[in-house]
């Protein structure tokens, strides 16, 4: 099995430069933001940390392809950075503190690119979470302070937590009925948004979330740090890892259930 050790090391050091960018604008009265075409904001914070950790990925790994948000695709070869520089930049710009930094590796596999390392890092809140394939997945406040990672044991649907984003994008997939059935038939139900349900999942504090409209960048890392604590991470369509354009996450034990009530159409 391949030591992806230097890789996560890195990625550390990345999130690390990026949490200094983002911080230093975070709640700043002179932020800059503009409106993307697809009508989603950009802070000047997203701009400069997808630059630095480029410029940093360029000296350290010259070889590797890097793709994100802000700057799209860059270089060709088996290995893939996958970088969103602020996820979760409408709370950014709110001065809300859910939000972090994703940082993921990517390595060409059969059936296409497969994360391999994955960093989330949430400077606001003071939480970082990490895994590398075959490592398992730890949250800390680094590679030698850590908390190991494990989904939780719930098995029954109406014990478990469900967390997700917001009700319009399941509205507009015409799925708004079946996710409303399943909020009613779980234990409970939180809109905390963005990638902190997944880490949540991976934690074992929530047990299902899904998401019905996703890029690649917002979901690479946070599918390694649930796979590697135990659980499942696949799209609406249950293929595994972050490809599908969405996604449910679960423990394992909840996933066919969770999907069930996600694919259903009225």
């Amino acid at each position: 099995m391949p030591d992806y050790h230097d890789d996560l090391r890195l990625a550390h050091v990345l999130a690390d430069a990026a949490d200094a960018v983002t911080m230093a604008r975070f709640k700043a009265l002179d932020l800059k933001v503009e409106t993307k075409p697809d009508m989603t904001p950009v802070s000047e914070a997203d701009k400069a940390a997808e630059e630095l950790i480029r410029g940093q990925l360029q000296r350290a790994r010259p070889r590797d392809a890097v793709l994100g948000e802000e700057y799209g695709i860059e270089g060709t070869g088996p290995r893939r950075w996958v970088i969103d520089p602020i996820d979760g930049t409408k709370n950014y710009v709110r001065g809300v503190p859910v939000w972090a930094t994703l940082i993921s590796l990517m390595e060409a596999a059969e059936g296409g690119y497969r994360p391999v390392v994955g960093v989330v890092s949430a400077p606001a809140l003071g939480r970082r979470w990490w895994a590398a394939q075959g490592h398992g997945a730890y949250t800390g406040r680094s590679l030698s302070s850590a908390t190991r990672l494990r989904v939780s044991k719930v098995s029954k649907l109406s014990d478990a937590s469900f967390a997700y984003s917001s009700l319009s994008g399941w509205d507009e997939r015409g799925q708004l009925n079946g996710f409303l059935d399943l909020s009613r038939d779980v234990w409970r139900t939180r809109a905390y948004g963005d990638f902190w349900p997944y880490m949540m999942v991976a934690e074992g504090s929530v047990d299902i979330c899904a998401e019905p409209e996703l890029s690649l960048w917002d979901m690479a890392a946070t599918a390694i740090v649930v796979t590697e604590a135990g659980g499942t991470f696949t799209g609406l369509d249950g293929r595994p890892g972050p490809h599908s354009g969405n996604a449910a996450a679960s423990n394992g034990l909840l996933h066919d259930e969770l999907l069930s009530y996600l694919t259903q159409r009225y």
